[in-house]
């Protein structure tokens, strides 16, 4: 970037602060809007992210690992909110040193004055030598392997895993990733207070699933939010996804000639009113899961969790449900960090690096991940237009009546 426009690394650095505070003013006057806004419903996925951030030293050549989650709205494709692990604000020295004055380490987590953040002493009790060796499985096994991983860490709310051949930053301090899933979904409460009924649909994590329990407590009380696990098996070939795209659409083809249903939809749903009945019971806690009879190439095999069936729906609602069950919207959005971002693309393992990663494009400094994230989060939604509808998805939501342009946000005043 500053080959091309022919400025010095400090002038770029400060050109992209200047960019991320206009993308965080204007986002902020547009999505305090959200709480007063009607929905009658909001149908919204949610899963996570993760990041490498490069070494900056080559006697130390681990990488740091980063994670964000990410809410998309499925209809839309607006993106709620994208939050990282990490706080740029911390003096990681100073932390370190009052936290050893502390004897912060000695008490359990909830009572430490920094439990939010990955201290040293953290990170020498939990890091572990090696991943176990991942295997392709079916999606049962699979599921059932979600579970028992979750089931074997110290705190099953804490998805975080940091091995030997990563570190935690140079700069700022890394945050456990609880905390941060814990404020994303209260977050998400706040904005959806207007919405007249939710629908979460949320990656099979422990983390995950307590958290968005927790922010929307008293509307699954009530009634008015219903969450969900989606399981999608990433292990399928291009061949493997066709094959079982071609199988389903066989599958529900039959159906309607043999029972005469002359509707996709509702063939659709007849299968998922008999496969919910034939539910399979995975995992220690006897969760009913239902596999969807319809192929996609981006969801070739998915299975469904209903968490907060409280019981009350009838066979057609809850079919229906199930049916809207999907990570497209957020998994859609993650395809396009990759894309878009080459700091962010996936790094390059190679037999000689012993497990570590290296991405030439890759940033070294942290807090760019997030201001990052943030920039393309609002250009999404706000200024890129779909090829289907010419609309962007804050267009469709109803927080924008027209496409915002580049100099709109860049010249944003309060």
């Amino acid at each position: 970037m500053a080959e091309i426009a022919d400025m010095d690394v400090k002038t770029v650095y400060a050109k992209i602060d200047f960019i991320h505070r206009q993308c965080m003013a204007f986002a902020q006057s547009r999505e305090s809007k959200l709480p007063g806004m009607s929905f009658p419903r909001l149908y919204v996925s949610v899963d996570h992210q993760d990041y490498v951030i490069n070494w900056v030293k080559r006697e130390d050549k681990r990488n740091t690992v980063l994670t964000a989650v990410a809410t998309a709205e499925n209809t839309t494709q607006y993106i709620f909110a994208m939050h990282l692990n990490f706080d740029p604000s911390v003096d990681a020295m100073a932390t370190e040193e009052d936290a050893v004055q502390r004897c912060d380490h000695e008490l359990p987590a909830p009572y430490r004055r920094y439990a939010r953040l990955w201290t040293q002493a953290d990170y020498e009790k939990t890091v572990k030598i090696s991943k176990a060796a991942k295997s392709k499985k079916n999606l049962s096994s699979s599921i059932e392997s979600t579970y028992q991983a979750a089931e074997d860490r110290d705190d099953i709310e804490s998805p975080d895993e940091i091995i030997s051949t990563e570190k935690l930053p140079e700069m700022g301090m890394q945050v456990h990733s609880e905390y941060t899933l814990y404020a994303h979904f209260m977050y998400l409460s706040h904005l959806f207070q207007g919405a007249e009924k939710v629908r979460i649909f949320m990656d099979q994590d422990s983390g995950i699933r307590a958290a968005c329990l927790a922010g929307f407590k008293d509307r699954i009380k009530e009634r008015t939010a219903d969450s969900f696990y989606v399981s999608i098996n990433k292990e399928f070939t291009v061949d493997e996804k066709r094959r079982a795209v071609a199988e389903s659409k066989k599958t529900i083809a039959k159906l309607m000639k043999d029972e005469g249903i002359e509707n996709k939809q509702d063939a659709i749903l007849t299968l998922l009113k008999r496969r919910i009945s034939e539910a399979q019971i995975l995992g220690k806690w006897k969760d009913r899961w239902v596999f969807h009879p319809l192929a996609t190439m981006s969801e070739p095999e998915k299975a469904m969790c209903h968490l907060t069936d409280l019981g009350g729906y009838d066979e057609n609602h809850l079919a229906w449900l199930y049916n809207k069950a999907s990570l497209h919207g957020v998994d859609a959005y993650f395809n396009q960090v990759r894309r878009r971002l080459s700091l962010l693309e996936r790094g390059i393992h190679t037999s000689s690096n012993s497990g570590r990663v290296w991405n030439g494009y890759a940033p070294y400094n942290p807090s760019m991940v997030q201001k990052m994230l943030d920039v393309l989060r609002v250009v999404h939604n706000y200024t890129l237009v779909s090829a289907i509808d010419k609309k962007t998805p804050a267009m469709r939501i109803g927080l924008a009546s027209a496409v915002v342009t580049y100099e709109d946000i860049l010249y944003f005043a309060i």
